[in-house]
């Protein structure tokens, strides 16, 4: 018995070491890859901005990093962690760092104005738009009240709206959309490998105690008992 358990604690304990080991390598992949996330983002110049109190500003206020925040919060549900916004490390390279910067970038282009001129008079589904320059503001467009202004939003067809589709929401704003999309994807797999490395290094060292145990057990019962001949002496008296 006290060797079929020493025997399996050292089982345990070489699987343990295996685990551990693979630990370490994932880890060190990980962090190639935070690495590689940062200097990307860093090589770019994609940084927020933060006043000298350490609060998330946008055009020199914080009340602008607020409305951009509510767009990302409440309008798109996004869960933002404020942990990953620090003053100290403004280079965008987090998941809620990206999330901020499309939301800024959102925001703006909700809240914008777009010009469309027309050089002469169009008809449209009964409605007259006259020559001339026409004003229209994105958030307006759609029937959704306060959440409209998004591609889908516009009548491609209608004659101003049309046109101000493709000035807003331009190849540049999709194309930004689209690059902020993989860092937060990359941001959030790079989290979740994380945790998933550190159970696995946990997973070792757990085999590794257990082994150990199993091993000091097994080598303290064969310690305890008697040796073959004590034991008939023994049994004779």
């Amino acid at each position: 018995m006290a060797d079929r358990l020493r025997k399996l604690g050292i089982v345990m304990i070489v699987m343990g070491v295996v685990f551990a080991g693979l630990g370490v390598f994932a880890f060190t992949q990980i962090q190639a890859g935070t690495d590689s996330l940062n200097k990307f983002s860093a090589a770019q110049n994609v940084t927020l901005s933060y006043d000298d109190s350490g609060n998330l500003i946008d055009r020199g206020t914080p009340e602008g990093a607020d409305a951009i925040m509510d767009l990302l919060v409440n309008e798109w549900g996004y869960t933002v962690v404020n942990g990953d916004l620090d003053p100290n490390d403004p280079v965008v390279n987090t998941a809620s760092e990206y999330m901020f910067q499309m939301a800024t970038i959102g925001y703006h282009i909700l809240h914008g104005t777009q010009t469309v001129v027309l050089d002469e008079a169009v008809e449209y589904n009964g409605e007259t738009f006259a020559a001339g320059e026409h004003e229209l503001l994105v958030r307006t467009v759609g029937d959704r009240g306060d959440i409209g202004g998004y591609w889908t939003d516009f009548d491609r067809m209608h004659p101003i709206e049309g046109p101000a589709r493709s000035q807003a929401w331009s190849g540049t704003a999709h194309g930004l959309f689209g690059e902020l999309g993989v860092g937060t994807v990359t941001a959030s797999t790079l989290q979740l490998a994380m945790g998933l490395t550190a159970l696995i290094f946990g997973l070792g060292l757990t085999f590794i105690l257990l082994g150990s145990g199993l091993f000091w057990v097994g080598k303290a019962q064969e310690g305890s008992q008697l040796p073959a001949s004590m034991s008939k002496e023994t049994a004779h008296v």
